[in-house]
């Protein structure tokens, strides 16, 4: 069974519609796709009409912001109750427009961008990210494609980065716990991060509530999947894998990182909402 807990859809930074992923889904052989959108669950209901047309199984999910020590870091929830984890979603989209605006206009001054030209490309404003403003550039013929973006100007160490002041990682894990929800920590040692999370940061979140750690993952070195696997061990952490697939946003192909079905039984098992199967 290929489980794929980690992917995205146009209600956030995707290119694909929430229906267009559950079809790639199923020509990419998946049995299981989470559907986790940065900050919002707006893609379930229509992701949810495509499992009986694809066959493919559907875990609700969310990819929740947080900060710490100046760095960003990203918490997967599954299967919370939507109506609990609503007012932290809705505070974190609040952040996103307004950090945009602020890399927008610094951008702005060397080279040919607009605001106007990235809401084109993001459609909601509450949704923009710096994949859209990599878009934009792309538009202006500034860069190839994203990968090229994010290796220049839409890099964390460029002089255009501004940080998300978000809730901390402790304060989303217990939000996601209360609403019912499974938390996992999404590609925690990815090389170049800022401020990543120390180990004993990492034992804390599992002593509020965390459920397990994405090993597995397209910006995990096969040294940091080792490390992540050791750490969710010593922790009695389930470990996950997963694509983060953003359509043709970025190189990550769909079932590239695979979460094993076991771990997908204990996280239903501890959730507030089902998985829906055909």
């Amino acid at each position: 069974m290929r489980i794929d807990l980690h992917t995205h859809s146009t209600c956030s930074d995707g290119t694909d519609t929430p229906r267009e992923l559950m079809l790639a889904a199923e020509g990419a052989g998946l049995a299981v796709v989470a559907l986790s959108d940065h900050d919002t669950d707006a893609g379930w209901e229509e992701a949810s009409a495509a499992v009986g047309e694809t066959g493919v199984a559907l875990v609700r999910a969310a990819e929740v912001t947080s900060s710490l020590h100046g760095g960003s870091h990203h918490i997967l929830s599954y299967l919370h109750d939507p109506a609990r984890l609503a007012p932290l979603l809705e505070d974190n989209r609040t952040l996103r427009p307004r950090r945009a605006r602020a890399m927008v206009e610094a951008l702005a001054a060397d080279f040919p961008i607009t605001w106007e030209a990235v809401l084109a490309q993001a459609g909601d404003p509450d949704t923009i990210g710096r994949p859209h403003m990599a878009d934009a550039l792309i538009a202006a013929g500034v860069y190839p494609d994203r990968t090229a973006a994010f290796a220049g100007a839409m890099s964390k160490g460029s002089r255009y980065y501004v940080h998300i002041e978000a809730p901390t990682p402790r304060m989303v894990v217990e939000a996601i716990v209360a609403a019912g929800g499974v938390a996992v920590l999404a590609h925690p040692f990815m090389s170049g991060r800022t401020a990543p999370l120390t180990d004993e940061e990492i034992t804390e979140l599992r002593d509020v509530g965390l459920f397990g750690i994405e090993a597995d993952h397209r910006d995990h070195s096969p040294s940091e999947r080792v490390r992540a696997r050791a750490l969710a061990n010593l922790l009695g952490l389930a470990v996950t894998g997963s694509s983060d697939y953003h359509g043709a946003g970025k190189p990550n192909r769909l079932g590239e990182g695979l979460t094993e079905p076991e771990v997908l039984e204990r996280i239903e098992a501890a959730g507030h909402l089902d998985v829906i199967r055909p």
